[in-house]
């Protein structure tokens, strides 16, 4: 009979001990999220700023520090301030662009670094690197597709980096496919896969880089195929 008329009590009136922790509880839940708020602000900001300070130091350190090439030019003038390393690498990739840019210099470079033993190796990667990222055929790592991959069925997204128009071995055409790894793009898979087996989209190479790197938290908010009517509905939530 006690029992039901204390049953009674906090029924009516509620437990005093839960009352006081709720607000205390609340409190807390609302401090966490935003203190997680604030951190998925604010953590890509520093990253971006403190990324750009290392690469201005480098480029300032080349002409200005220490051991700087020009450090005598520069030291103790008026214009020794820091970035001006910054200033003198515009100045010298926009004179490199403007008077040494050409088929004939690109032959002579080729010619000439390509046959160096070892570091012509890794000139030729760069340079293959640097010819596919600034391609402006668009068939070099500018065009997103989903194939089936790991097994018919699952989609992958992909990056079409190259094409064999006569197939293998005079079969059908045929694309190449690099599928990235998640986060972390540098790795990833190449596929040969035929041209009709392909699903096109309307995605950009930097919409779908960010999706790479986020793991998939960060999605467009449509995506249009020519198979898929739409993966994502607006909002970008799957």
């Amino acid at each position: 009979m006690a029992s039901q008329q204390n049953s009674a009590r906090e029924a009516a009136g509620g437990n005093p001990v839960a009352s006081r922790r709720s607000p205390i509880r609340r409190l807390q839940r609302h401090a966490s999220r935003r203190v997680v708020t604030g951190f998925l602000l604010l953590v890509p900001l520093g990253i971006t700023v403190w990324v750009s300070y290392f690469v201005f130091s480098v480029m300032d350190g080349v002409f200005r520090g220490e051991d700087g090439i020009l450090r005598f030019m520069v030291r103790d003038r008026p214009w020794d301030f820091w970035g001006v390393g910054v200033v003198i690498t515009l100045f010298l990739l926009y004179i490199t662009g403007a008077f040494l840019a050409g088929k004939r210099v690109r032959r002579w470079e080729d010619a000439l670094l390509s046959k160096i033993p070892i570091f012509g190796s890794i000139y030729s990667v760069s340079r293959q690197s640097i010819d596919a990222l600034s391609s402006s055929t668009g068939q070099h790592f500018s065009r997103v597709v989903f194939v089936d991959w790991p097994r018919p069925g699952t989609k992958a997204l992909g990056f079409v980096t190259g094409h064999l128009h006569g197939g293998l071995s005079g079969g059908v055409p045929m694309v190449v496919v690099y599928i990235p790894t998640v986060p972390n793009p540098t790795s990833g898979m190449l596929t040969w896969v035929p041209e009709d087996d392909v699903i096109n989209t309307d995605i950009t190479v930097e919409d779908a880089m960010k999706t790479v790197f986020s793991g998939g938290i960060v999605l467009p908010d449509e995506v249009t195929t020519a198979g898929i009517a739409a993966l994502t509905p607006p909002g970008g939530t799957a």
